[in-house]
């Protein structure tokens, strides 16, 4: 039923607008116009006036024919990372990539296609379904900010599908991290560092100090840490007076996260007060875990829907926030499937075919599913 060659087309249409973060204006033009083809009703929430971009989040809505029958949500993200301005995409065998002097925007075309395919299969045989809401957000890869902003009173689904993760197909993550972010600024003094160094406080010594006694990493199998940003200094004579900092922490159980934290925090005031410095921490949380049992309605159907179709079912935890982090957090009850996204976020991000092509067959056997329980 899922049209291999349209689904591949589609795809690639898509991988070929340029659509980073607050700018979703024109991916979300070509979406509503394929999607009001099909007979859903759209909506665009305020979600950009809050995050200062184009366009803000689409929900789109096909009413079932089954009424009684409960209505589900499909979700994926329409930014992406960069480069993709002047994509080339090239086709070797079975994969999908580019010429490698951009990024192929897999990550999230690799779930909107699979969704536009299903809801035209729903449309094209007359499948009998209950109510389908299509939700595509804004800015998640720079915070899930767009899930965040979402319009809640606009989702009528009882629960649902967030497409945005990696292979294999057939795969459901029912656990995520709680993360929480830190902006640091190390303060030092400054003075001649050929002249006065003694009158000095380097804020690079402290910096690293901190950052040396810290616990990065992989700290165990529920819980990381890094220091991914570190800016300071104006030049080599110069005792550095200043240093900017950005880290995070995270974990999928939160009290884990509390004392990894608490951790961070104490290393950065410790290397300071070492130093005769002072450390200003700001701690931002970002989003909040998820973890969902097995038996939950969505995990389970979504099991049962691989299952008859034969793929190699699973579920599994993740050790990266999505939109399903914002959704659980505001009664979305959303669990996060797996598709054929692979190396994202690089200039070797590329997809299979077969992959693309069972993720639409997986959507589609999904909302059969949803309409027989």
């Amino acid at each position: 039923m899922v049209q291999p060659q349209r689904l591949i087309s589609t795809f690639t249409d898509l991988c070929l607008i340029n659509s980073p973060a607050r700018r979703e204006a024109a991916i979300a033009d070509h979406l509503q116009s394929a999607l009001e083809a099909l007979g859903l009703r759209c909506v665009r929430d305020r979600a950009g006036d809050v995050v200062g971009g184009t366009t803000g989040n689409l929900i789109a809505t096909l009413p079932g024919t089954l009424p009684d029958r409960p209505m589900i949500f499909l979700a994926a993200h329409m930014d992406t990372v960069e480069p993709t301005e002047g994509i080339t995409i090239i086709r070797d065998g079975d994969w999908i990539k580019t010429d490698g002097t951009t990024i192929l925007g897999a990550d999230d075309r690799a779930g909107i296609a699979p969704i536009l395919e299903a809801l035209r299969v729903v449309q094209e045989q007359n499948l009998q379904h209950g109510g389908i809401q299509a939700v595509f957000t804004v800015c998640e890869e720079i915070g899930l900010l767009g899930a965040k902003a979402l319009d809640r009173s606009l989702i009528e689904a009882s629960f649902g599908f967030v497409l945005d993760s990696g292979p294999p197909v057939g795969s459901v993550v029912t656990s995520a991290p709680t993360q929480d972010s830190f902006n640091v600024r190390i303060i030092g003094r400054p003075a001649h560092a050929g002249a006065e160094p003694e009158k000095g406080i380097s804020a690079i010594q402290a910096a690293a100090r901190a950052i040396d006694r810290m616990r990065l990493g992989r700290i165990d199998p529920e819980t990381t840490a890094n220091v991914g940003v570190i800016q300071g200094g104006d030049a080599t004579n110069i005792i550095c007076a200043e240093v900017q900092l950005r880290a995070e922490a995270r974990s999928r159980d939160p009290r884990k996260l509390e004392v990894q934290v608490q951790d961070m925090v104490d290393a950065f005031n410790e290397a300071a007060g070492h130093y005769g410095a002072t450390a200003e921490i700001d701690i931002h949380h970002q989003y909040d875990a998820y973890n969902i049992a097995v038996d939950a309605p969505n995990v389970a159907l979504a099991l049962r829907a691989a299952e008859r179709m034969g793929l190699p079912t699973r579920t599994r935890s993740v050790g990266g926030g999505s939109d399903a982090n914002v959704f659980n957090s505001i009664g979305m009850a959303a669990c996060v499937l797996g598709t054929g996204m692979t190396d994202v976020h690089t200039h070797d991000e590329r997809i299979d075919v077969r992959d693309l092509v069972a993720t639409a067959e997986w959507v589609v056997a999904i909302i059969k599913e949803a309409a027989s329980s």
